[in-house]
């Protein structure tokens, strides 16, 4: 298997830039925040974030493919970082301190592009997680400071914590019956919403999750930590990796029992 240590030490120096530049700008009076065509925001924070990212990588992998939320894609070949600079612009530009910035780098296979490391970092909560393949996914302060993960053991849903984004999208699409009947069964329900209920079930604190709309760089990063931690990370066709358009993350054990629900048709 490749080894993929030299690429993790590199996403954790984008990530240490990017966490200097989107604090430095966290509860700026003067943040300038835009609309995007698809209605959604993003702010200056974003865009230096990502202009930023794209210059270390630009300099340190000059051959390598760069795919960002904010400036699409640049370059092709084999190896593409994927990046979104802030996941949670809307917390950002609020003050609400549940963001953080996505890198990940994906791998050309016989299958399509696969992530193969991962950091999930986000500052304003003084945390940081991250995985590389066939290395395990650990959380911590650095390299050299960390605490290994692994996904909770709980295997039945009633004893479940299960976690989301919101309830619009899953409404949108037909599948809030499934999603009401989920939330139901399980013990505990909390809308923590993006990177971070993906980075629980890694930890083991949250046992499920779904989110019924993504794109590949709110996934690619994330998918990799829940794997390394050993999880189940697919889209909600069950398909596995972050190519679905929509995520579902569990335990493992749970993970055909989240998919029934949120797949039920009435």
């Amino acid at each position: 298997m490749p080894d993929y240590h030299d690429d993790l030490r590199l996403a954790h120096v984008l990530a240490d830039a990017a966490d200097a530049a989107t604090m430095d700008r966290f509860k700026a009076l003067d943040l300038k925040v835009e609309t995007k065509p698809d209605m959604t925001p993003v702010s200056e924070a974003d865009k230096a974030a990502e202009e930023l990212i794209r210059g270390h990588l630009q300099r340190a992998r000059p051959r390598d493919a760069i795919l960002g939320e904010e400036f699409g894609v640049e370059g092709t070949g084999p190896r593409r970082w994927v990046i979104d600079p802030i996941d949670g612009t809307k917390n950002y530009v609020r003050g609400v301190p549940v963001w953080a910035t996505l890198i990940s780098l994906m791998v050309a296979t016989e299958g399509g592009y696969e992530p193969v490391v991962g950091v999930v970092s986000a500052p304003a909560l003084g945390r940081r997680w991250w995985a590389a393949k066939g290395g395990g996914a650990y959380t911590g302060r650095s390299l050299s400071s960390a605490t290994r993960l692994r996904v909770s053991d709980v295997g039945h849903v009633g004893d479940a914590s299960f976690a989301y984004s919101s309830i619009t999208g899953w409404e949108e699409q037909g599948r809030l019956d499934g999603f009401l009947d989920l939330s139901r069964a399980v013990w505990r329900t909390r809308a923590y919403g993006d990177f971070w209920p993906y980075m629980m079930v890694a930890e083991g604190s949250v046992d499920m999750c779904a989110e019924p709309e993504l794109s590949l760089w709110d996934m690619a990063a994330v998918a990799v930590v829940v794997q390394e931690a050993g999880g189940d990370f697919t889209g909600l066709d069950g398909r596995p990796g972050p190519h679905s358009g929509n995520a579902a993350a569990s335990n493992g054990i749970l993970h055909e029992e989240l998919l029934g629900y949120l797949n039920q048709r009435y």
